[in-house]
């Protein structure tokens, strides 16, 4: 285990490696001077001048791109913002990262509770009225935008319960919880509609395995089949679909995110690059992108946890 976890970590390097090479350069590409991005158009050449030669933006490509990487991988460095002065790319991305981190595992939560309790409850009540309603309650889950169902919530289902329609509150833990239950809603209940058909899949199976009619005929309870031997069993494409579902949450909240007027990662970087915000718009993505990595990693790792038969293939 521990060598298929070092080789799965020395895997990622290249992959991390060439998605800095490929922001940088396609950020490189923006169009629009930095200087007087962040002077404004009224300054003197000379000052925009200074400002680029200071921020290094007139050194060679392959110069600055080395440089961003010794500060990357030094003291994880993102830079200083071309548009926000004063404030480094890193304290942004810290603020609007610790909104989206709550908001996805929230919606992790929810989609976890309704997809697999769904998925499983389909399973085994297959082909029955059961079956059918909540197969076509995660189609149409499927088949719905997130920022029209997040719209929906807040002209009905806000005023119902009195929570915010937009904003974000973190004063205390229970105003966090009312900013954040209405989008959290939004992206859980749409995760676990593709949650609850593969779950559903999965199980189905599973379910017609030998060894599960083995461990029902030595009188075990439906329950302890169900969910010690046939969910930890089909658990391996279930824990794909969830770990790619928290990557998207992770990144992708961007129409959520503005929808309801949360300051998150995807937000933020969507306003970076409507003002040419070049620092954050290298670090946002950057980081949205070492997210992902990071989740699918750990995805690939759980399959070894769950099925021995994945680690001894691959050691």
């Amino acid at each position: 285990m521990v060598s298929y976890t070092l080789r799965r970590l020395l895997e990622a390097i290249p992959v991390i490696l060439l998605v800095t090479l490929i922001v940088f350069l396609l950020n490189a590409a923006i169009p629009g001077n930095p200087g007087r991005i962040r002077l404004g158009q009224r300054a003197d050449p000379a000052s925009v001048d200074a400002y680029n030669e200071a921020r290094g933006y007139n050194d060679p490509l392959p110069v600055q791109y080395g440089r961003y990487l010794w500060r990357l991988f030094t003291d994880f460095d993102l830079g200083e913002s071309d548009v926000k002065a004063g404030k480094s790319v890193n304290e942004i991305l810290e603020e609007a990262f610790g909104v989206t981190i709550r908001l996805a595992i929230f919606s992790m939560f929810i989609a976890l509770v309704v997809g697999i309790g769904a998925g499983i409850l389909s399973a085994v009540r297959s082909r029955t009225w059961i079956d059918y309603c909540s197969m076509l309650v995660a189609i149409m889950g499927v088949s719905m935008p997130v920022f029209w169902l997040g719209i929906l919530m807040i002209i009905y289902v806000a005023p119902v319960l009195g929570l915010p329609r937009t904003g974000f509150d973190d004063t205390d833990a229970y105003t966090m919880f009312r900013s954040l239950i209405l989008p959290a809603a939004a992206l859980g209940l749409l995760s676990s509609a593709t949650i609850a058909r593969l779950c559903r899949s999965a199980m189905l199976d599973v379910l017609t395995q030998d060894y599960i009619r083995t461990a029902r005929s030595k009188g075990l309870g439906e329950a302890v089949v169900v969910l010690k031997h046939a969910l930890k069993n089909a658990a391996i494409p279930i824990v794909t679909v969830v770990g790619n579902s928290f990557g998207y949450l992770l990144v992708g909240a961007v129409l959520t995110e503005t929808v309801f007027a949360l300051p998150g990662l995807g937000r933020e970087v969507v306003e970076a690059i409507k003002q040419r915000d070049r620092e954050l718009i290298t670090g946002g993505i950057l980081l949205m992108s070492f997210v992902f990595v990071g989740v699918n990693l750990l995805v690939d790792l759980s399959y070894a946890w769950f099925d021995p038969r994945v680690r001894d293939d691959r050691n």
